[in-house]
């Protein structure tokens, strides 16, 4: 693997194979989401790579909201790479009752930003996408050419929906300006940090089993079935695997980023509260949506086109994952 960030152009010169060699080290870059939970693990991984602080720009609210496409062209002044990684998600619960700010805010500021660094120049522009993007009917695991297949899930249609558009925008970009857009579709995310609103399903499960532990509850209460299965990447590896896309990926259709392995709902709540010596009973609310049954993304195509592959191995993911918010509730 090229180390360092080398972003690779293959031209064809003369009938002859050309490769120049764009040192990315060297670029100012546009981290959206920079402060989140993904992008808190982009930036560390920019910064072990020899990227100053100086050279990358993380938007802060509210001077710098991205539904304002003037904030999006003083940003973008000036970058030559772009990471989208901003974007209003959570659980399912959050996903049932904000569907509308959902789907508004993350098309506004997907569609807003790609045009402002469409004008100014950039030269690369990474999209964070969503494995929900898949329809419910795709076989799995999930391959990119399946995308279009049929219609997303419900519980996630204004989220999905919203992603699906830039990936659109995107190709419609490249193919009419040839703006280097990428399009990457990333699974369910856990690891130690602060998420978003409404959390991520590793989280809700941990800090359930931490109340009933604070409280002496005997038990704790689940939404769905347990029966759906997912698909889960660590936040080193995502943050890994989009950097290496920015780095080396050219395609024009979207490629996925995941582990490559699925586990039942069940099974993870049953290893949760294993790992945390929680021996209380698992109440499954059977009245809440499970999603779609089954998630799994195939990331052949990513260890193919830019050498991703997830390292992190999930027990020792969901330890440390674990241990980070134990410590956040003692320090409560």
């Amino acid at each position: 693997m090229v180390r360092g960030f080398l972003h690779l152009i293959i031209l064809n010169v003369g009938g002859s194979l050309c490769i120049k060699m764009l040192e990315l080290k060297d670029k100012k870059i546009l981290l959206t989401g920079g402060s989140g939970f993904l992008g808190s693990y982009v930036l560390s991984e920019l910064q072990k790579q020899g990227i100053s602080d100086s050279q990358i720009i993380i938007p802060r609210l509210p001077g710098d909201d991205l539904r304002d496409i003037k904030n999006c062209r003083r940003l973008v002044q000036g970058c030559q790479v772009v990471l989208h990684l901003a974007g209003i998600t959570g659980d399912a619960q959050f996903h049932e009752t904000k569907a509308a700010e959902i789907f508004y805010d993350n098309l506004i500021m997907g569609i807003q930003l790609m045009e402002a660094s469409r004008e100014l120049g950039v030269e690369k522009f990474v999209a964070i996408g969503s494995a929900t993007e898949y329809p419910e009917n795709a076989p799995l695991p999930f391959r990119e050419e399946n995308l279009w297949m049929g219609r997303v899930g419900k519980l996630h249609e204004a989220y999905t929906v919203a992603k699906k558009m830039i990936l659109v925008q995107g190709q419609a970009y490249q193919a009419q300006y040839h703006f280097p857009a990428v399009h990457l579709l990333m699974t369910n995310l856990y690891g130690p940090g602060k998420e978003a609103a409404g959390g991520f399903v590793i989280t809700n499960i941990i800090r359930r089993v931490l109340e009933a532990q604070a409280t002496a509850k005997e038990e704790i209460e689940v939404w769905g079935t347990g029966q759906p299965t997912r698909d889960f990447l660590y936040g080193t590896d995502a943050a890994r695997g989009i950097i290496l896309a920015a780095e080396k990926y050219e395609g024009v259709e979207p490629i996925n980023l995941g582990s490559g392995w699925e586990i039942s709902i069940k099974e993870l709540v049953e290893m949760i509260c294993r790992l945390m010596d929680f021996k209380g009973k698992i109440i499954w609310n059977t009245e809440k949506p499970d999603g779609v049954l089954r998630r799994m993304l195939d990331t052949s195509h990513a260890e193919k086109a830019f050498g991703f592959r997830a390292l992190t191995s999930f027990e020792d993911g969901l330890r440390a994952t674990i241990d980070w918010h134990r410590a956040q509730k003692t320090a409560e």
